[in-house]
């Protein structure tokens, strides 16, 4: 009975820990992260090492819709030129195969989104958990080297943070997180028409699509764009209480 107790004490312990809800930063704080992270999506070094996070959103993007829509996850691909690529096996047309291909770009705006509701509500632990389990999972998917090396260092970067780091640098980092992955999401589909435009991406998501419900590229791109901006205003509104 004691060993039960002390399991459930442990439990409620760690429950307790994962939802309370956490201090938020001063709203300076708030800003300098978002200027950070716009910094680093803007200089193009920064951006070309950095981008690699957005591609792991958006390959789990796919392989999460790929799932959810009945189609079998084959594995997944991350490469050094931060190009990814998810196969998964089922019928070659139809909406599990619409859902998927549109899921890969709205997906780093759409975490952003998450994130900020969960910061919004100083739920800062959940968030870092909830991105590790689906790091956890998306890591059993990969199918090579770099690819298990991208996952790898994210995970020790959010273990690093989450339990060595003190609280006002927790904070930080959350904070920074979510503008990256609000506003890198939104940087993701204006490179991705700037190299359709340069004839550089004939396969892309967006062809893709089009090829599947006979809708021009043009208007998949737009949609991707509709969703990265209005997830960055809302996110900008919940983060900053503006």
């Amino acid at each position: 009975m004691a060993g039960y107790d002390l399991v459930s004490d442990a439990i409620t312990e760690f429950l307790h820990k994962l939802t309370h809800a956490q201090a938020q930063p001063h709203r300076e704080v708030i800003l300098i992260t978002g200027v950070l992270a716009l910094a680093v999506i803007l200089f193009r070094p920064a951006w070309h090492l950095t981008r690699n996070f957005i591609t792991i959103a958006h390959e789990g993007g796919h392989a999460l819709a790929a799932i959810l829509t009945g189609r079998r996850l084959s594995g997944i691909r991350l490469h050094s030129d931060t190009s990814g690529l998810t196969l998964s096996r089922g019928k070659p047309r139809g909406f599990g195969m619409i859902v998927t291909g549109l899921a890969g770009y709205t997906t780093p705006p759409l975490l952003g989104l998450g994130a900020a509701a969960l910061l919004g509500t100083g739920r800062l632990t959940l968030l870092l958990w909830i991105l590790l389990v689906l790091l956890a999972l998306m890591l059993i998917m990969i199918r090579n080297f770099f690819g298990v090396v991208s996952v790898v260092a994210a995970i020790a970067i959010i273990i690093g943070v989450s339990w060595y780091a003190p609280a006002d640098v927790q904070g930080a980092f959350g904070y920074a997180f979510v503008w990256f992955f609000l506003l890198g999401g939104a940087r993701a589909v204006f490179e991705l028409q700037q190299s359709r435009f340069r004839r550089q991406a004939s396969g892309s998501d967006a062809d893709q699509v089009a090829h599947l419900t006979h809708v021009p590229a043009i208007l998949w791109v737009g949609f991707f764009v509709v969703v990265a901006l209005l997830c960055l205003f809302f996110g900008f509104r919940w983060l900053t209480g503006y």
